[in-house]
């Protein structure tokens, strides 16, 4: 099972991904969990124990710690982690700042979900190998 930390300070993101993903988080393909802020998604990174794999889908444009400053932050403690952002703003500047910081995706908003998908079966994919 893939758990996905899913990190946006809109209060609708979670109802929305929770579901466009229902069918899987049912077939237990993706477990989500949800932080409303950076400093909550480091939070949880520095509790949790996860067990297999785990990928982290930040907003970029968030008050207080942006989704760019946690990228930088994850990426110090857990390089290997890895990161799709997701922004309203997808020009090329942004996607080019957000892989050289270590986001393996950018994402653009409003969210294409069957694209989404295939992005995190592809990293499934990869780290099973």
């Amino acid at each position: 099972m893939l758990k996905v930390l899913m990190v946006d300070d809109e209060p609708d993101a979670e109802l929305l991904f929770r579901q466009n993903f229902r069918r899987e988080i049912r077939k237990h393909i993706y477990e989500f969990l949800f932080a409303q802020s950076g400093n909550q998604a480091l939070e949880i990174l520095g509790r949790k124990e996860f067990p297999g794999e785990l990928v982290l889908l930040s907003d970029i444009n968030m008050p207080g710690m942006t989704g760019l400053e946690l990228l930088d932050e994850v990426k110090q403690r857990t390089p290997k982690l890895p990161v799709i952002m997701i922004t309203a703003y997808g020009d090329a500047d942004t996607e080019h700042d957000a892989k050289r910081r270590g986001a393996v995706q950018l994402v653009s908003k409003p969210v294409d979900f069957e694209y989404l998908k295939a992005k995190l079966t592809e990293l499934s994919a990869q780290s099973a190998q």
